[in-house]
């Protein structure tokens, strides 16, 4: 049986931290996992840019980078001071539209691009949906919540405490979330 989670905090809470953390830990447990993972890049101290992670292939691109640091061309698709590559957000939807039967799908992050402009990784609103998983998990921005909940049928939220260790919140999540799918 599928269940679908959001998980929500604000900018800079550990969400990707947090979605890292499950990753390993469902890949310990032998799990299939799937989907992408957006995590910073930092440059003396500053978040610059942000990646995209294949969870199958380990595969990595840049996302998209800040305005001030933007230098290349194929940062075209202007979202307030964040710049994307549109063929990496095509590449990302070329992964969200595989096979994606899965144990735990991750789709770090729908926002604004998707929710709002229906652009970005559209793609992962259908596979949520489809619900090939076990487990689905969206990373969602509380100010999004609402939108995402309208298109997603989300079983749960999982809100993210900023002032507690996200890694060891995803263990706390994972151990429960899996001794009560035993339990079924």
């Amino acid at each position: 049986m599928s269940q679908l989670y959001t998980l929500t905090a604000p900018r800079g809470a550990g969400k990707t931290t947090f979605c890292r953390a499950l990753v390993d830990l469902a890949q310990a447990a032998g799990r299939d996992v799937a989907g992408l993972l957006s995590p910073a890049i930092f440059e003396n101290g500053l978040k610059t840019g942000i990646l995209t992670q294949d969870l199958r292939t380990g595969e990595t691109r840049v996302l998209a980078r800040a305005s001030a640091y933007a230098d290349q061309p194929a940062f075209d698709l202007h979202l307030g001071h964040w710049r994307f590559d549109r063929a990496v957000l095509e590449w990302g939807n070329q992964i969200l539209t595989g096979d994606l039967t899965c144990d735990l799908l991750l789709v770090d992050e729908l926002g604004p691009l998707e929710l709002i402009q229906s652009t970005g990784w559209v793609n992962g609103l259908e596979a949520l949906r489809q619900a090939r998983y076990r487990w689905g998990l969206v990373v969602v921005r509380p100010e999004l919540l609402a939108a995402a909940r309208q298109v997603l049928p989300v079983a749960q939220d999982i809100p993210l405490d900023p002032a507690k260790d996200p890694a060891r919140q995803a263990q706390v999540w994972w151990e429960s979330s899996h001794n009560a799918s035993r339990a079924r």
